[in-house]
Parts: C-alpha cells; structure tokens; sequence
C-alpha cells in the first residue's frame, strides 16, 4: 500500500476509534456534566474549524441579515 495511504487509513482509523469510544463512555452520562466534558468540547471544536475550512468562515454580514430578518418578520 502506498504510504501516504497507509498514513491516512492509519489516522481515520484513529479518529474513528477513539470517537466511537467517546460515545460508548458517554451513553449512560446524558447531559449531566462529567469528566468528559473537555473531550466534547474538543469534538465540536473540531467540527467547527471542519466546517469553516470546507465550507469557509462565516461572514459577519450573513449573521446580521438573518438577525435582521427575523426583526422584521415579527
């Protein structure tokens, strides 16, 4: 296998794993804080800088039109 592929295959298994274990750890907790906390935290921050990097960051300007426009509908 190529070893750029293998690195990557490597790395996804990684993620995968220790994000299918966060929820298996996490099941019986519900939304009571725990000791877990800054992992979630870690998760929808990355998600986050995903969604910024693949979609591109927000603009101030889409954030105010809708808060305007929901002004103006009420």
């Amino acid at each position: 296998m190529n070893p750029r592929t293998e690195k990557l295959v490597r790395r996804t298994t990684m993620v995968a794993t220790v994000t299918a274990s966060y929820f298996l750890l996490t099941a019986d907790y519900g939304p009571e804080p725990n000791a877990l906390d800054p992992i979630k935290n870690a998760i929808l921050s990355a998600e986050r800088s995903v969604k910024e990097f693949v979609f591109g960051p927000e603009k101030e300007s889409q954030k105010s039109d809708g808060k305007l426009g929901s002004n103006n509908a009420k």
